[in-house]
């Protein structure tokens, strides 16, 4: 990705992201983003931006399959966390659902992942060890829990649904405290022209809003030259 586009969209949260892709589509409606409310291990950290690197999990019980069969798959997951473009993040789906016990993103699961170079995770599942995961790796999950189950991998490089969000392996996306979205590739031309202009437009009435003075006329005046450039 360029340089300059991916400062860009890690300067600035999901929620503009989701209304930039609008502003490209020339509409409303886009609906590649998670839907209820996620856990962020580090709120302040800022957006995590990259490619997803796919993966499935379960761990409410034990595996059926062989321990090397579980073993192998492992180490492939590992490998494929540690390969393909960057920047990337984790985006593993947790089967159990609501009912996800196993913490798989700890203190060590998430060193390892940051040491791949990977900038975070995003997962339905749970996370533990809060106060002792690694700087400038958010996890935005689920839910938090003390337990790591039976945790093991299902899949690897396969679609994802994380929070009624589906990602396929490798697509870009964006999270932050409020969720996440796919960034469609077809977009990624388009998307930080599509920021700067709503950010420009918006302006137009925080400044109002925020000026001494502020009425309803004034407001009138400020959302009619909002509508006006926002088209």
């Amino acid at each position: 990705m360029d340089e300059e586009l991916l400062a860009l969209l890690r300067s600035v949260d999901t929620p503009t992201v989701c209304n930039a892709i609008e502003v490209v589509e020339g509409k409303r409606g886009f609906d590649r983003f998670t839907r209820g409310t996620v856990l962020c291990s580090d709120p302040g950290a800022g957006s995590i931006v990259g490619r997803a690197r796919t993966a499935k999990i379960s761990a409410i019980a034990p595996p059926t399959e062989a321990a090397d069969v579980i073993r192998a798959r492992r180490m492939d997951y590992y490998r494929h966390m540690a390969s393909g473009p960057r920047p990337a993040m984790a985006v593993v789906e947790d089967v159990d659902g609501d009912a996800a016990i196993g913490a798989y993103w700890g203190e060590i699961n998430t060193s390892v992942h940051k040491g791949f170079g990977l900038a975070g995770a995003l997962t339905n599942g749970v996370m533990r060890d809060l106060g002792d995961l690694p700087d400038n790796f958010p996890v935005i999950a689920g839910s938090v829990g003390p337990s790591h189950g039976f945790v093991h991998v299902l899949e690897i490089a396969t679609p994802v649904t994380v929070f009624g969000m589906e990602v396929a392996d490798n697509e870009m996306v964006h999270a932050d405290r409020h969720g996440a979205l796919v960034i469609p590739d077809d977009y990624l031309g388009a998307v930080g022209g599509a920021i700067a202009k709503l950010l420009e437009t918006e302006k137009i009435v925080l400044n109002a809003a925020r000026a001494p003075g502020f009425d309803f006329a004034s407001f009138e005046a400020a959302w009619a030259e909002f509508e006006r450039q926002r088209t």
